[in-house]
């Protein structure tokens, strides 16, 4: 069985994808790649990846915490970036929100992102023990 999931606390989708996947029992969860962007859907950040950065880690944070998920059940990243030198100046940021042992990364640049004044995309699966897990509403 497949769950899809909208947390309230995150920006709403504008498109044709869902916030979050539960595959399965529900213990994997697949997180749609976050972007910078606040509850209210704008751009948080223009021109500064630190604070891009932390934004996304936040709102996979929130995703997560919708199902029970805390940061430390990430077991995978994917980082999708414009400048991958202001991305490596942000590990500080990164450390904030993960400690070892950390997920396995993918990290790419790209020339853009669909919208120009975002820097970074990051999608990331988890893995949330059954004692912790929460089935969101279909």
């Amino acid at each position: 069985m497949i769950n899809r999931f909208n947390p309230p606390d995150v920006w709403s989708p504008f498109g044709a994808f869902s916030m979050g996947v539960v595959q399965g029992d529900g213990h994997i969860v697949h997180l749609k790649g976050q972007v910078a962007l606040d509850d209210q859907g704008q751009i948080v950040g223009h021109g500064d990846m630190r604070v891009q950065v932390r934004r996304v880690l936040t709102n996979i944070q929130s995703v997560l915490g919708h199902v029970g998920g805390q940061m430390g059940d990430v077991f995978s990243l994917t980082h999708y970036l414009t400048d991958i030198d202001a991305f490596m100046s942000a590990g500080d940021v990164r450390a904030e929100f993960f400690s070892a042992p950390y997920p396995v990364t993918t990290t790419v640049e790209v020339s853009r992102l669909y919208d120009p004044e975002l820097m970074v995309e990051i999608t990331a699966i988890a893995e949330i023990p059954k004692t912790r897990f929460v089935r969101p509403d279909s």
